[in-house]
């Protein structure tokens, strides 16, 4: 069955505030699948590339290179200043969006750095509730491999620490929907802007906390984005959980979509409605 948009949909379903009861397993991208790897043609049968899209001149210009054409990751530089560098063109500098308040505190996106985050990112890729729907479990390789497609990219996906009161608590990317692999499996529109979030400590689980910084997320990306009109989601369908932390922040589920890896559901919070979920 086709994928659904706002137009179609046959109506708005809700869930009760605070419905997330495990948010360790989170929003993960599909197995294999890395935002902003390029065509990814040779890494493996279990890579998938992004949409193969020529960026605009303009935007190319503002990646960093090292004077021969290749991208630099440096890990001696500030993270926000060579997250600023990256995503200027394409998510309109997340390293700045700034704070915002939450019920639960203070909290604010600060892009991964690797060189200072990967141990804390691995170990949260090797809690179970998480392994079981990143894939990422291990050593770390595998997980800094992921990172640093992201960072060595053009710009489209930008993986994040959630800070909360100054505290990493959280895991989040966000991505162009519409420049990656799931534009091809819905009716996606410019400028779509598609988030995935693992929790990463267990005592942050269970008590409403996914729902709350998934509101405040998208509501940064529509406040920050002025040329987002939606914000979009593709939780693993076993993943109930996420799907009615989803809900409680204002998503709607608009389409169940088949993707490499999973069957998801796509969830989506339109800007036009942002006031009224």
């Amino acid at each position: 069955m086709p994928p659904t948009d706002a137009s179609t949909d046959a109506g708005i379903v809700s869930a009760p505030e605070g419905a997330d009861t495990d948010w360790g397993s989170g929003t993960g991208p599909r197995p294999g699948h890395h935002h902003g790897a390029g065509r990814g043609r040779g890494g493996g049968p279990d890579v998938e590339d992004t949409l193969d899209l020529r960026l605009p001149d303009q935007f190319m210009a503002l990646r960093p290179d090292d004077g021969a054409g290749r991208t630099r990751v440096d890990d001696a530089a500030p993270a926000e200043t060579a997250a600023t560098r990256r995503d200027a063109g394409l998510l309109d500098h997340v390293a700045c969006w700034g704070a915002t308040t939450t019920p639960a505190g203070d909290f604010r996106l600060v892009p991964v750095h690797p060189g200072r985050d990967l141990p804390l990112v691995t170990r949260w890729m090797n809690d179970p509730a998480v392994a079981a729907f990143w894939n990422l479990a291990g050593d770390g390789s595998a997980t800094e491999r992921h990172l640093r497609a992201q960072l060595a990219g053009d710009g489209r996906s930008v993986p994040c620490l959630g800070l909360l009161d100054g505290t990493p608590m959280s895991y989040w990317e966000i991505y162009r929907a519409d420049l990656d692999l799931l534009a091809r499996h819905y009716p996606a529109r410019p400028h779509d802007t598609g988030i995935h979030l693992l929790i990463g400590g267990v005592a942050h689980r269970g008590r409403g906390l996914g729902a709350t910084l998934l509101r405040a997320v998208a509501d940064l990306v529509l406040d920050r984005r002025p040329s987002c009109a939606r914000v979009v989601a593709e939780p693993d369908l076993r993943n109930t959980p996420s799907i009615a932390a989803f809900l409680s922040a204002g998503f709607r589920y608009a389409a169940e979509v088949d993707l490499p890896g999973k069957r998801a559901a796509l969830m989506v919070r339109d800007r036009s409605l942002r006031h009224l979920l």
